[in-house]
This record gives C-alpha cells, structure tokens and sequence, in this order.
C-alpha cells in the first residue's frame, strides 16, 4: 500500500478538520498555534475528550495515547479535578495575590521531589529559562552545555542542536552549536556549548576544554524529544561527579519526567540535580511548571539580585489544579496502574512486530514508550537520524489512527503517554488495530528525511 493510499483513508474521515485548516491557514502561520502540531495532510481539530478518549470534530472517536503531548497524565476531565475545579472557579480565576494553597503545593513539591525551595511559572520553557538564569547568576559564569536531540523550550538560551542535521552538527563527539531557529544571534548560540547525549567519555573532554566556563549542564535524564532515549545510569552518575568537579550546576530538566514517575526520572537514577524544573502533567492540564533548588541557590533571586515574575505565576487555577493533582491523583498507586499498562501495551507491541518480522524496537520507561522502526538500537541523536524509518513510521500512524488510535504524540521523535484513567480494554483493542496495522506496512517506504517528517 503506498503512502497516498494512508493519507485518502485519513482524509476521508476528518473532512471537518480538512475545513477548519483552510479556514485557520488563512490566520495563522500551517494553520496552528505551535509548530509542534503541523503534520501532514493536515492537523486533526479536536471537539473534547474523557477518560482516555479524544473525539475529533468529525465526530470519530480515538484511544488517546498523545495525550496532550504528556501534560495529561490523569486523562482527560478526570471527575476528581474536574468536580473540585468546578467550584475553585466560581471565587475567582486569578487574584494577583499570593494564596494558602500556594503555600500547601510549594510544601507537597518541596517534599516529593526533595528540594529546599520552589517558584512556579506557567510554561516549561519560563521555567527552564529561570533555570538558566539561575544558574548563571550563583555561578558567575556564561557558558550552558546541553545535549544534542535535547529540547528546553523555545527560548534562545538554549535552543542549540535540539534537531540539527548530521551535516551542520560536525563531529558527533564533539558537536557543532547549530541554531535550532532564525532569529538565533550567534552571540547567545555561542554561548551554548553542546555535547553527545549518553556518551560519558566525549562530554569529559568537551568539560576538560571548557568546564571552568559552564554555568550550568542541562539534560533531559531520559531524553523524549527523540523518541524515548533511557541513558546508561553510569552516564548520569559520571555526569553528576563531572558537574561536582567544574563546580557547575546540574539542571533535570523533568518537564516531561516529573509526571512519569512519582518522584521524578531522578528517582529512577538515584541523583539528583541541583536545579529541577517540573511541569506537564503535574497540574493535570492546567498551565504550570516550578523550578526547585536548594536555599542557596534561590537566594540568589530577588529585586536588584535575579529577576523572575509573572502575572500568572501561581495563579489560583493552575496551583489549585496541581495540589489536586498531586495529592489525590498522581499518586503512587494511579502512577503503578499507569505504569503497568504502559508496560503491558510495550510487550504486546514487541510481541506482534517479532512476528510481523518488521524491523523494529520499542523503549520504554515508567509511563511511557515509542518504536523505533529500525534494527539498531537508538542512543542518541545521531543514532535516531541514521537508523530510523521514518516513511514506515508514518505508515504506521496513519494505519492506527483510521481505526481509532492516536498511538503516540503526532511528531516523529515523541512519545506515547499512559494516563491513570486507560484501562486493560483500551490496551487490548489498542494491540488488535496493530495486529492489522502492522500487516500493511510491510512493503518499502521512501525514507523520509528529518525536514519531511516536520
């Protein structure tokens, strides 16, 4: 079956999403609001979603594993937030005042994550953003290093190399500092130094050249802008000793992680960052994130010293949401439940694409999984670009979702998320539509490059 025999069945079935792309293209730049969500033919327009269902505005009813690229780890409208929320609102949306529930979510963040302070924002990219500064104002030094494939938000700190091509990137031991925008001055992006993900040895020698420089390292500890990238343990442990070392901070970015696992991917690792920035799914859909560090280094924050503010920082809505969230939802229990199913719907992937005999693997970790439609196992970005097939994953999300799934997040380097409210029925007829899914892309597809995909 070819490519345009996927798109025909697609567009057959979302004419009403076809009509609002017209409408919006005329209003704004591909038709959406943030780049992430272009895809091709057209973006699906969504009228509402329940549980772990979403309805498009043709009325077609899908298994949602996007779940709002990861910010919904309780699933959509859960009947707890939303029956709680219902009656926050009605005294008010924001009041530009500090409340006692700030207070509450600021002691619940400070103890699950085990920091000394906290501030909140809105976005992950404000919090990371904060992050840097931060890190930069207790350190007195320029320099940030990040990590090639890594994405912190799209401000101009730190949006270097997070998709650069192999031909721009330069060695892949010791990578270029490439722009991941226009607009980008050189000045910022060469205040960026950027190293190869997972590899200890390369990032050593790149500190040995330039660590009495850096401010601050900043990592995704399980990189999911490539699809989901678990590092070797000893990676993030000879990390930590290196930022020890130079004296530089050690920033986890956990804007995805932080709703994954109950204490966050550092949990997992057994190390914990200097800096943690947290959001998504830890406000149930509501706008937030949080930056936490010990007191030294928040004290570093205030007038005269670091600028950090925001109209809508801790507004009632997003703090009232997330104690919420954290406190009755997220919880240990509703995170295994999530956890398990996750991992049942992996191995059941594993197990139909060994039979199929298609080249593939599937990662996964906590809530969390995506297949890698090659036969090499995918450590970095580099590996991604080499190794992935990108057309048979395209063939294969377009098959899932005429028959009711939205597998993952719609970008070729994202992630399926597992909420607290899917259920066994929904792996189960998750795993029948890729039983049939997979029988159909087993021929050859162009191999799609990185800017096709996007």
């Amino acid at each position: 079956m070819a490519n345009d025999d996927f798109t025909k069945e697609f567009r057959e079935r979302t004419k009403a999403s076809a009509e609002l792309y017209r409408r919006a293209l005329h209003l704004t730049p591909f038709g959406v609001h943030s780049n992430w969500r272009i895809f091709d033919p057209y973006p699906l327009f969504m009228k509402r979603g329940r549980g772990s269902r979403i309805w498009d505005a043709d009325g077609n009813e899908y298994i949602d594993y996007n779940m709002a690229f990861g910010a919904l780890g309780i699933g959509h409208a859960h009947p707890v937030l939303v029956g709680e929320m219902r009656r926050i609102i009605e005294d008010g949306t924001i009041y530009g005042f500090e409340t006692e529930i700030s207070v509450k979510l600021a002691e619940v963040l400070t103890q699950r994550y085990g920091y000394d302070m906290v501030r909140y924002s809105t976005t992950g990219l404000e919090a990371t953003l904060l992050a840097v500064r931060l890190a930069r104002a207790f350190t007195q030094r320029k320099k940030i290093l990040k990590f090639e494939g890594c994405f912190h938000g799209t401000h101009e700190q730190v949006m270097v190399s997070v998709k650069p091509s192999i031909y721009r990137a330069g060695h892949p031991r010791k990578p270029n500092s490439v722009p991941a925008s226009l607009g980008m001055p050189d000045e910022l992006t060469n205040l960026v130094v950027v190293a190869p993900y997972n590899d200890l040895e390369a990032t050593e020698k790149i500190m040995r050249e330039q660590g009495n420089e850096i401010a601050g390292v900043i990592i995704e500890p399980i990189a999911m802008n490539m699809g989901v990238v678990i590092p070797d343990k000893e990676f993030m442990k000879g990390l930590k000793e290196l930022t020890e070392e130079y004296n530089s901070l050690l920033i986890f970015d956990e804007v995805k992680t932080s709703g994954k696992f109950l204490r966050g991917a550092q949990d997992y690792f057994g190390i914990r960052g200097d800096i943690m920035v947290v959001a998504k799914s830890i406000a149930g859909g509501y706008p937030l994130s949080a930056v936490l560090a010990r007191r030294e280094i928040f004290d570093v924050v205030g007038p005269n010293k670091t600028a950090h503010g925001g109209t809508f920082n801790s507004n009632i809505l997003s703090v009232s949401a997330a104690y919420i969230t954290l406190t009755k939802i997220l919880t240990e229990d509703g995170l295994r439940h999530a956890q398990q199913l996750s991992q049942e719907l992996a191995r059941g992937y594993e197990d139909i694409l060994q039979d199929s005999g298609i080249e593939a693997h599937v990662s996964h970790i906590a809530t969390s999984g995506t297949i890698y439609f090659c036969k090499e196992p995918v450590k970095n970005w580099r590996d991604f670009l080499r190794y992935s097939n990108f057309g048979r994953w395209y063939a294969w999300i377009m098959r899932m979702l005429v028959r009711g799934v939205i597998p993952q997040a719609l970008g070729f380097d994202e992630q399926w998320t597992v909420s607290v409210q899917h259920s066994e029925e929904d792996v189960e007829k998750t795993l029948e539509a890729m039983k049939h899914s997979v029988r159909e892309i087993k021929g050859e597809f162009k191999r799609l490059s990185v800017d096709e995909v996007l």
